[in-house]
């Protein structure tokens, strides 16, 4: 009977030790998988360990070594195909609001410009307007008793001259979840730059695209200076910004 027990007590310890040991090799495994840290190792750790302890976390590690692998060949092409692609494997991961905003940018760049304002043609001897436009007819002299009256200022092309210097903006975002996402962007960035985004206040642009509706966040009414300055400042800081010409 004692010596059923001391094998039992044997065995049990040899499963104890034979437990303890497989414990130590995929801890010893996993630090290693982490030190290499490919996706390499994290795909031989999961078929060595394909439920174990760190089996989420490698799985995890691989889905975002992947992604990052992916950005890189999409900003390496640096075309609106490409951030599509990009954004169509991963509409909600690490890099989808700034691809966003990088192919609204092309959006924007392959958009025909603004018509030249009436004001501004009329002004501009090689507009095609104002080569059109009918000869105006010569002014009719006073009479020499008659003081000639002092010429009338063009409040509408001064208006012109005030909006064409403040038709720049920039835009900060573009979020395919809602308006309020695109809001609470901005109480990000105010938070972060309050002396950049001082004074300053946003309009979320809404935009119908063919996967769906984007809401632009941006700043409009702009100096072109003012514009550039802010995105200078965001794009050293690693921050999304892109300039935009008129409002559209």
């Amino acid at each position: 009977m004692k010596m059923v027990k001391s094998r039992a007590a044997v065995g049990f310890c040899i499963l104890l030790l034979s437990g303890l040991g497989g414990c130590s090799r995929q801890q010893s495994d996993w630090e290693k998988a982490r030190a290499a840290n490919t996706t390499e190792s994290y795909e031989q750790f999961l078929k060595r360990y394909p439920t174990g302890e760190f089996s989420a976390q490698a799985q995890a590690r691989v889905k975002e070594l992947y992604e990052e692998r992916d950005w890189q060949k999409a900003r390496d092409t640096d075309t609106q195909d490409a951030y599509q692609a990009f954004l169509k494997q991963y509409p909600e991961g690490k890099w989808s609001e700034e691809a966003r905003i990088r192919v609204e940018n092309f959006t924007l760049a392959q958009a025909p410009p603004t018509a030249t304002p009436a004001g501004d043609a009329a002004d501009n001897p090689r507009s095609p307007a104002a080569g059109a436009a009918t000869a105006p007819a010569p002014p009719v002299a006073a009479p020499p008793h008659v003081a000639a009256a002092p010429p009338t200022p063009a409040p509408a092309k001064e208006a012109n001259a005030v909006s064409s210097a403040r038709a720049y903006g920039v835009q900060l975002g573009a979020f395919k979840s809602s308006a309020d996402a695109a809001k609470r962007r901005w109480a990000v960035l105010e938070k972060d730059y309050p002396k950049l985004l001082a004074g300053l206040a946003p309009t979320v642009a809404p935009r119908k695209t063919s996967s769906g509706t984007l809401y632009r966040l941006q700043l409009v009414g702009l100096s072109e200076k003012r514009a550039r300055a802010i995105c200078n400042s965001l794009q050293a800081k690693s921050q999304p910004c892109v300039l935009i010409h008129g409002h559209r």
